[in-house]
């Protein structure tokens, strides 16, 4: 039997990331794509600073990334994975949660993280696809989630 999945190191810079994906600053919480197999999984990298508008208030004197930004982060990810693997018809189109399932927040994301997001398709139905997303600094896990979300077309 041939594996047809082909993992690939070529990486998805910012520029390339925004015609993918409508997200622009300060929403735009994937800075390139690392790794990915397509219709398969993906790792994005997301350079934590402290110039990021959430520290402002989040908190002030201990700075913490918010746990619904990683799991964003995490979406943002499997978003780039997705329109990758259904070519330039999908780029564009707006991605919307359907499900956030199982979220653990694990350890504190602060300023100077490098925040490494794992993505793995669990399954893919039409226009809907879910996913299992770890968000890693130095190779350990801060948070992970199970989500679903639904592709469309902008109206």
């Amino acid at each position: 039997m041939t594996n047809d999945l082909t993992t690939t190191n070529e990486v998805i810079d910012v520029k390339r990331i925004m015609e993918m994906i409508p997200h622009r600053y300060p929403m735009l919480l994937v800075d390139k794509i690392l790794e990915y197999t397509l219709g398969e999984s993906a790792i994005g990298l997301k350079n934590v600073t402290i110039n990021e508008p959430f520290f402002q208030g989040h908190f002030p004197g201990a700075p913490i990334m918010p746990g619904v930004l990683i799991v964003e982060a995490m979406a943002q990810t499997a978003g780039v994975l997705v329109v990758k693997s259904m070519g330039k018809d999908a780029e564009g189109k707006l991605v919307y949660f359907m499900t956030i399932d199982e979220a653990r927040f694990r350890k504190p994301v602060v300023p100077g993280d490098s925040l490494y997001i794992h993505v793995t398709k669990e399954r893919a139905r039409g226009n809907i696809w879910k996913f299992k997303g770890e968000a890693k600094v130095n190779g350990v896990t801060h948070a992970e989630a199970i989500f679903s979300a639904m592709i469309l077309d902008r109206e």
